[in-house]
């Protein structure tokens, strides 16, 4: 308002200053009254801006309390929508939860003495697979038992065979071909008690055949045959071969003096070097596909066997390095009743697997028979609607099939099928 009465007063000193400058009285009056007309008429002008200013504002107070009412009208009719869109979701839930249940009533109703009749054969084969999968758990808790006690006796027989190892020292001196025959007497005499099956899990004095079926030859020309291989369930397979080194042994055993022992000590060790070598030389694991990176090497007599790695500690570890597994007859047995208990596991999951893939089997049978008899239900639903439809047309309404046909017969039409009539035939 302020700038309005500015402008206006820069008008009438414009005015008043323009009149000063025009010469003679007459032109100043009139001058002077053409200011004062047009002041009035800024002054009214005015009044009207101020008036329109006015109403302007009133009007812009009324729109926003307008659009204050409208906005709370909206967001009223927003919630009582939400809430009729909830009450129609919690309609519609319950009426298709009854539909559906009637639906599965009904279905029930009518199909549950025919499930019950097709169910009974597999709830019966779960019991019996039940059934044998704790047999099979029992068993296993059995064969643990049973394997322990195993292991005593074995343990307890390898004792008894140290002692007649001794008894056979005499016999044995100096004969390596005897040697040789016992160690392989005593290693099948152990796999004959370790719980594998010859020719199944273990085989003996296999020849060896290349890829082409032609057999393998050693550096000296003779045929390479392992004294046994074992198959692992997994269809790994290692090697075990019979090495006897005695002669050395009973020499350190009956030696008069501190040299002699000491003699013999040396040449004990070096026999087994000389078979680890020559066991690692004829590279068996070359030669037979799926075997395990490494030979065992059996000697037959357990004291022997202490003897040289208690007194060279490094033994072990060098047959290792040369792909050489050392076993004494005590390892030999711990290591073939583990591979028993694998076979033992490998045969019960085998049992378990094919029980439960013919459950399988039986079950994707239920569910389809089930799925076709469903089809089946709604098929005969369905035939069921298309006659009673079909049987309204024939029957019921204004101008049905069989009145019409009534009033032919009637206007004397003749029947071919004698004296039958379609009254006695409804």
């Amino acid at each position: 308002m302020e700038y309005l009465f500015l402008i206006v007063g820069l008008v009438v000193g414009g005015g008043v200053g323009f009149l000063f400058t025009f010469p003679g009285q007459r032109t100043w009056k009139a001058k002077a009254e053409f200011t004062r007309e047009e002041l009035e008429r800024i002054r009214e002008k005015m009044q009207r801006l101020e008036n329109e200013r006015v109403d302007l504002w009133t009007e812009i107070v009324r729109l926003k309390e307008n659009l204050h009412v409208t906005e709370e009208q909206l967001e009223a009719k927003k919630k009582e929508v939400g809430e009729i869109q909830q009450l129609l979701q919690e309609q519609f839930r319950n009426l298709a939860g009854e539909i559906l249940e009637d639906k599965s009533r009904r279905f029930t109703e009518m199909n549950r003495e025919n499930i019950e009749k097709i169910l009974q054969p597999l709830n019966k084969d779960i019991v019996e697979f039940r059934k044998k999968v704790d047999e099979a758990y029992h068993r296993e808790a059995t064969e643990r038992t049973v394997l322990e006690r195993r292991i005593a006796e074995l343990v307890q027989l390898n004792n008894q065979i140290r002692l007649e190892a001794v008894n056979l020292t005499n016999a044995l001196k100096g004969n390596t071909k005897t040697q040789g025959d016992w160690g392989e007497m005593i290693l099948e005499r152990i796999l004959e008690n370790s719980g594998l099956t010859k020719g199944r899990e273990y085989f003996v004095q296999e020849t060896l055949r290349n890829e082409h079926n032609q057999v393998v030859h050693a550096e000296k020309g003779n045929a390479l045959r392992p004294d046994v291989v074992i198959v692992y369930p997994d269809n790994r397979k290692v090697i075990v071969d019979s090495k006897v080194s005695l002669t050395a042994y009973i020499n350190y055993c009956n030696a008069a003096s501190e040299a002699e022992r000491e003699t013999a000590l040396r040449a004990h060790l070096q026999s087994v070097r000389k078979h680890i070598n020559e066991l690692s030389g004829k590279n068996y694991c070359d030669w037979i596909g799926g075997t395990l990176d490494f030979v065992m090497m059996f000697i037959p007599n357990e004291a022997s066997y202490v003897l040289a790695m208690q007194t060279d500690s490094s033994l072990w570890n060098e047959a290792y390095r040369k792909r050489v597994l050392l076993l004494s007859p005590a390892n030999l047995i711990v290591s073939l009743k583990l591979t028993a208990d694998l076979w033992s596991r490998e045969y019960q999951n085998r049992n378990a697997l094919e029980i439960a893939d013919r459950g399988a089997k039986l079950y994707d049978k239920c569910v389809a028979f089930l799925e076709s008899f469903t089809a089946i239900g709604e098929s005969i639903r369905k035939t069921q609607e298309v006659y009673d439809q079909a049987w309204g047309r024939l029957k019921n309404g204004n101008g049905n099939l069989i009145s019409q046909t009534l009033k032919l017969k009637e206007l004397g039409v003749k029947s071919r099928k004698g004296n039958k009539e379609i009254s006695d035939l409804l």
